[in-house]
């Protein structure tokens, strides 16, 4: 995982959200806050640095395999 000077991870890294127990990609750093997007898009909401981590290569692939089957089930 990158990480800037304060050990918070970069805009773009996937992370798991430990408070909220979600993954979501970060798309920016406000305040003392972190701002994540859920992996399938929708609603962002704001995550206190120390209750991020980063997900392993297993649980990455785990979470995209999952948003990839919730897409091919909806109708087209």
């Amino acid at each position: 995982m990158t990480e800037d000077a304060d050990g918070v991870p970069a805009v773009g890294e996937t992370v798991h959200d430990t408070a909220h127990d979600r993954v979501g990609r970060v798309l920016a750093h406000d305040g003392p806050y972190v701002q994540l997007r859920p992996l399938a898009g929708g609603r962002e909401w704001d995550a206190a640095p120390e209750t991020i981590r980063p997900l392993t290569q297993s649980e990455l692939l785990s979470a995209l395999v999952a948003v990839a089957n919730a897409r091919s089930r909806q109708p087209r």
